[in-house]
Formats: C-alpha cells, structure tokens, sequence
C-alpha cells in the first residue's frame, strides 16, 4: 500500500502552530497570575490553576499517545485541539479560581494529546531524510515559546485585559485544527487492540496524588502533614498498581517492553535528567539578575533570551546532523556544555557580572537545545510507525515529570538555603549591634517576607530596604541560588552519564523506507 500523500509544508505549519499554542500555554498564564489573583481572588488555591493543567497533560500524554497508535493520530490530534480551545473559551468566562482551575484542566487534556501527537504526525508524514531539519525546527519553537510566552502574557495583560491570555489560544487553534484536518493524509493502516483501562486509571490517579502532594506540600500543608503524607501514599501505592497492572495487560499505556532497546531507554533517562536541570536554570537565573543584580527586566521571557536562542541553535544544528552522524555523538558534546553551563552558573557571587551570567545562560542553553530535537527522533527510531505514538508520548511525559520534579526539589532547596543564609547574617548582625549602631542597620525592614526571592524583584521594594541590609540580604540570595544550581549538577551529569549508554544509531532514511514498507 502506498503512503498518502500529504500537502507537507502546510501540515507541518500546522502542527508547528499546535506545539506553540500548547507549549507556550504555561509561561504566558504564569505572567498574568497576579492580575488574576487580584481579580478573582482566591490566593490561596492559585497553585490549582497551574496544577490542573500540568496534570491533566501529563496523565494524558502516554493515553492519547497510546489510542492514537491504535485508531490513528489525526482524529486525536483534532480532538485535542477542539478541548484545546473549549477550555481556553471556558478559561476566558471563569468567575472564580476553582472554575478556572476547572477550566484550565480541559485545556489540560487536550494539550495532552496535541504535544506527542504533533510530534508523532510529524515522524509519520514528513520524508526521513527531511526530518532531521524538521525536527530541528520543532525543537526551536519549544525554546522560544519560553521567550514568548512571558512577553505576549505581560503585554496582554497590562494592555488587553487577562481574559485574552486565553482567547488568543482560538484563532491559533483554528487555523492548526483546518490545517491537519484538511491536508494531513493518514495512513488508513491501523491497528486494533484493547484499551488498558486498569493502567489508564492507575495511571491518572497516581499522577494526580504526586501532583497535589508536590503543589500543596510546604504551601498549603506541612510537609509532614497528614494530608501530604496521605497523597504521598496514595501515589505509591497506585505507582505499584499501574506497574502490575502493565505487565498484566495485552497492550499497555507504557511497555517497559520498550525500554529493551539502550537508544530507547537512554533517551528517555537523558529526558528526564536534562529537563530537572534545565528547568532549574530557567527559574532561578532571572530571580538571581533582577533579585541580586537589581536587573530592570519586568519579566522572565526578555532575561532568558540568551539562553533560549542558545537552544535553539543546538536543537537546529542537532536536526541537521542527525542524518549524519549518530545521536550519541550530537548528545554526548551538548550535554557536556551544558555541564559546564551549569558548573559556571554554580559559582556565581553577587559581585558577578551581568555579562558573565550571559555567557553562562548561553552554554546552558546550546547544552540543552539537541535534546528538544535529536532525542524526539532517537526515542521513536527502532519502532515501526504502530508503535511511535506510545514512543513519543512516553519520552514527552518523561521529560515534563523530569521538569515538575526539578521545579519542586530545587525550589524546597533553595527556599531552605535563603532562610538559612538569611537567618545566619541577620542574627549574627543582630549580636554584633547590641554595643553599637549599626546593629539597628542591619536589621530587616519590617513588613517584608524575605523568604520570599520575589520580593526583591521589584524596583519600589529595593528603594526602601538600607543598603547595609540589601547587601546582606542579596548575598544569602546569591548564595542559595548557586547552591541550587550545584546541587542541580547531580542530574545533569547523570544526563550526561547516560548518553554515553546510547547505541550508535543514527537517522538512515533508508532503514526507515523498509521499516514503513514491512509494516504496512
């Protein structure tokens, strides 16, 4: 059976316009959360509104990834964009935060669903020894959705109203619902399996308890607290019930018969690692220029614009060469810069210079943009074209519970490391002003939570504060944040360990002609 044929050029823009959309979804919200906030209220369930599109994306990825190898990409692709754009309508007319914690949940599921579909559609309809390029060109828009993404949330909001964060969403998800529904030609091959409804649940139910645990732990709850330790257990124990439950079933969610192969296991592990270090950086190092080097940018998208250009440089040049040398080679050296990014930023001092911080987001970034390109095509290369959407959606998951869990553990740390620091400089001082004046000096302000990095974000807060005081306190900052960023050299190396694991495959367009020939 021959392949249909697919206007390509217009499917991909498609699919590029899908990944954007969803990709960006995060970083323009989390840029209008405090007009929102202010709006509706509700301060203390805001973390929801994060929460339940992280976990209805997550627990979606590997289901949709699964059905859509069953009964074919483009009918879920189009579905979840339709949920796409009903939750960002219904996001739009939220009255309160748990509505649109609701709200944000739909367009949770259907970002589950275009993000590895995308991908997936991509691998099955562009020419292998395009790919490569293509999928250069998809690692890219994943990085500057992340320099997008704050500055068009920021604009929106303080020039639009917030509502539109959301309903911009509608004539982006249009023109990508016309363009797949309309140009991509799929292959009618498809094959028929039974759905795995005990891992489906386990699945999303376990995902849910380590969602709310690592959301609600220290914030709402202590960490010892009944109710975390509750969601704790009883993400372990449906964690064990969803192991057991995929090795009993015909065709599981997630086949740890895949994880045999070292390209595929290796890549995934590398996905993993790489985004808890990565994402990481991406938080910390604006709150180190504005909050320690008193930077005057209003928002995170404008101060990581060297590192995301970095990752988009890497993750173009790692789709070119994929077609000629192996995967392992493009991902040993970029994850090496990418240690070394992270080895610099790790030294960083407030005397450090903003030009060295610069130089520094720069090597991370070259170090982690292949890996958005040459690990979405190593992951889905030893698998027929039945297989590549469970492949794909499963590396995807991987690499955004990598991220959760980056943002939580090293957030838990470094909020630790502030207080320390804090508590140690403001106490010693405090002894040391009992026989004199400077003592009173050193002492905080009243009135601001310095536990808080945020609050010294802002210009207003920073005029008030003495600067004996703003020394001290931008030193414990500095401090807690290159420990941070040290302590985050432990998953990157590991990535790092990992790639050297890879087999020596690389893209052959002409292994893939008869992989597609023999299964069809």
């Amino acid at each position: 059976m021959s392949k249909p044929q697919n206007k390509t050029g217009v499917v991909v823009a498609g699919l590029l316009l899908a990944i954007l959309m969803a990709s960006m979804d995060n970083t323009i919200v989390a840029t209008a959360m405090g007009t929102i906030v202010g709006e509706l209220g509700g301060l203390d369930k805001f973390v929801w509104v994060t929460s339940a599109y992280m976990v209805a994306e997550m627990a979606g990825m590997p289901i949709f990834g699964k059905l859509s190898d069953m009964y074919g990409r483009k009918r879920f692709f189009v579905f979840g964009a339709l949920m796409f754009m009903l939750g960002s309508v219904l996001c739009g007319t939220a009255h309160s935060i748990v509505e649109l914690s609701i709200y944000r949940a739909v367009q949770g599921i259907g970002g589950g669903a275009l993000v590895p579909i995308a991908f997936t559609i991509m691998f099955d309809a562009v020419p292998v020894e395009q790919r490569g390029k293509l999928g250069g060109l998809f690692g890219a828009v994943f990085g500057m959705s992340s320099i997008f993404g704050p500055l068009l949330g920021a604009y929106i909001t303080d020039y639009i109203r917030w509502e539109w964060i959301f309903y911009i969403n509608l004539p982006l998800g249009l023109i990508a619902f016309v363009m797949i529904a309309f140009f991509y030609k799929e292959s009618p091959v498809h094959s028929a399996q039974r759905i795995d409804w005990w891992g489906a649940f386990t699945l999303i139910g376990a995902i849910v308890c380590l969602m709310f645990a690592l959301e609600l732990g220290g914030k709402q709850f202590a960490w010892d607290s009944a109710q975390i330790l509750g969601l704790f257990a009883g993400f372990a124990a449906l964690a064990v019930l969803f192991l057991f439950a995929e090795t009993r079933a015909e065709e599981p969610i997630i086949s740890f018969g895949m994880f045999k192969g070292r390209l595929y296991a290796s890549s995934n592990v590398i996905a993993m690692l790489s985004g808890a270090a990565f994402i990481t950086a991406s938080v910390y190092i604006p709150i180190f220029i504005q909050g320690v080097l008193g930077g005057t940018a209003t928002n995170s998208g404008l101060v990581l614009l060297p590192m995301m250009l970095g990752s988009v440089v890497t993750a173009t040049m790692g789709g070119f060469l994929m077609n000629k040398m192996p995967y392992r080679s493009i991902m040993i050296p970029t994850l090496a810069v990418l240690v070394i990014g992270i080895v610099l930023l790790a030294t960083l001092t407030s005397g450090s210079t903003r030009l060295a911080v610069t130089v520094y987001m720069v090597l991370v970034g070259l170090g982690i943009g292949a890996s958005f390109s040459v690990l979405s095509n190593a992951a889905i290369h030893s698998f027929p074209p039945r297989r590549r959407g469970a492949a794909s959606s499963t590396l995807n998951f991987l690499r955004s519970l990598g991220m959760t869990l980056g943002i939580t553990i090293f957030g838990i740390i470094q909020s630790h490391a502030l207080t320390r620091n804090l508590t140690n400089a403001f106490t010693g001082a405090g002894g040391g002003g009992a026989g004199g004046g400077g003592g009173q000096t050193a002492a905080p302000p009243q009135g601001i939570d310095f536990s808080d990095p945020h609050a010294l974000l802002e210009p207003a807060t920073r005029s008030h504060i003495p600067a004996p005081v703003l020394d001290k306190i931008t030193e414990g900052l500095a401090s807690s944040i290159a420990f941070t960023f040290a302590l985050s050299l432990i998953p990157g190396v590991l990535a790092l360990a990992a790639s050297f694991f890879m087999s020596k495959e690389k893209l052959d367009p002409a292994a893939e002609a008869e992989a597609y020939a023999a299964s069809h």
